[in-house]
Order: structure tokens, then sequence, then C-alpha cells
């Protein structure tokens, strides 16, 4: 099997995986088996996927420093926008199912709880990601593109600091999460080998070039 079947075998499976948890909660909705608050349970099962959905897409680049599975990278773009799909309606299903659009209480929780603000906010921040997250953008922002795609840690870590202070008791699942969220951001961190600062020294002084189309 060739490369490109190969990564179109794995998008496929991608994409079975990202659309199981909505067919799940919708065969549980049509057979009763939401449980006695139903609203509440489709809302942090939708949360708990998008905030899965994103940790598995951060993981990815150690994954394949690891391993040298490079055939992975093509995957981080569909993880990351169903991530942003499960968050959009975790939101949606918060405004109107659990609130009926009732925007004068919607902007009160808001302002007054602080978990309510935390994930909205690293909602928002997803937004220009999944934007932006095309060639055509890519090659539009050039180097911006990477930096405006950082915002996607600090979007996680609001997530996940969203999760530990919704939960009112019970924090191992938080903890769990944070914990690998951490232990993400750790091997990311490469130890930089000598002569790295001469080589990006005489890069920078070379005239840029144009990103290949791809």
């Amino acid at each position: 099997m060739n490369k490109k079947r190969r990564i179109l075998l794995l998008k496929g499976l991608v994409w079975l995986l990202g659309l199981a948890p909505a067919v799940w909660l919708v065969w549980r909705g049509f057979t009763d088996r939401l449980g006695a608050n139903a609203i509440e349970e489709v809302l942090h099962r939708l949360g708990d996927t998008s905030l899965i959905a994103l940790l598995v897409a951060l993981s990815i680049t150690p994954v394949r420093r690891l391993t040298g599975w490079n055939i992975l990278a093509p995957l981080r773009r569909p993880i990351g926008l169903f991530a942003f799909f499960y968050l959009t309606m975790h939101f949606l299903w918060y405004a109107v199912i659990d609130e009926e659009l009732a925007l004068e209480f919607i902007i009160e929780d808001v302002i007054e709880r602080p978990y309510i603000l935390a994930g909205f906010t690293g909602w928002l921040l997803l937004i220009p990601l999944a934007i932006t997250s095309t060639k055509g953008w890519i090659r539009r922002l050039k180097k911006n593109w990477q930096r405006l795609h950082r915002l996607v840690y600090l979007s996680t870590g609001l997530g996940l600091l969203h999760f530990y202070w919704q939960v009112k008791a019970d924090t191992y699942w938080p903890i769990v999460a944070i914990t690998v969220m951490v232990v993400l951001m750790l091997l990311r961190i490469r130890p930089r080998k000598p002569g790295r600062e001469r080589e990006r020294t005489v890069a920078a002084e070379r005239p840029r070039q144009e990103p290949l189309a791809d």
C-alpha cells in the first residue's frame, strides 16, 4: 500500500472515530438512554469529546518525533476541526437548548461564572484557527499562520480549566487531562543542538523564498 492510500485510510478512520460520539449521542437520545438529566448529559459529553480531540491533535507532533511516523501529520487538521465542531455544538447546546437563547442569562453566566468564561474564551480562540486551517490561508499568512495557531495551546488550557472548575467534587478526570497536556507540552520541547543558533543566523541572512504551492 502506497503512502497516499495509507493517508486516505487513516483519514477515513479519523472521520469514523470523529463522528462516532455524535452518532452515539443521537442513538442514546432516540432510545431514551441519556438518563434523568438528558440536557446536562449531552452538554458534558460534547465538552468531553472536544477536549479529547484537542489533546489528540496536540499529541500528533510529539508522537511523530518519538516514532518517526510522519504519515500522522495530515491528521492534525481533521482532528482539530472535529474538536472545534464538538466545542461549537457544546456551546450551542448550552445557549440554545439549556438557556433557550436567553441572552441576558447567557451574558450573566459568562460574566459571573469563571468556568463558563474560561470555556467561552477558549471556544472564541478556536474560531480563527478553524477559519484559517486551509492551505490557502497557510500560503497567505506564511509565518504568521504558525504564530496564530499557537493559540491552540491557550485554548486547550482554558478548556481544561473550564473542565476542572466545572466539576464539583470528583476532579480525577480533569487532573488526568491536565497531566496529559503538561506531558505533551514537555515532549514538544526540543533540546538545542550545537551550532543551531549559527544555522538560524545563516538562514535569516538568506533571501526569503515564497512557499511552494501544495
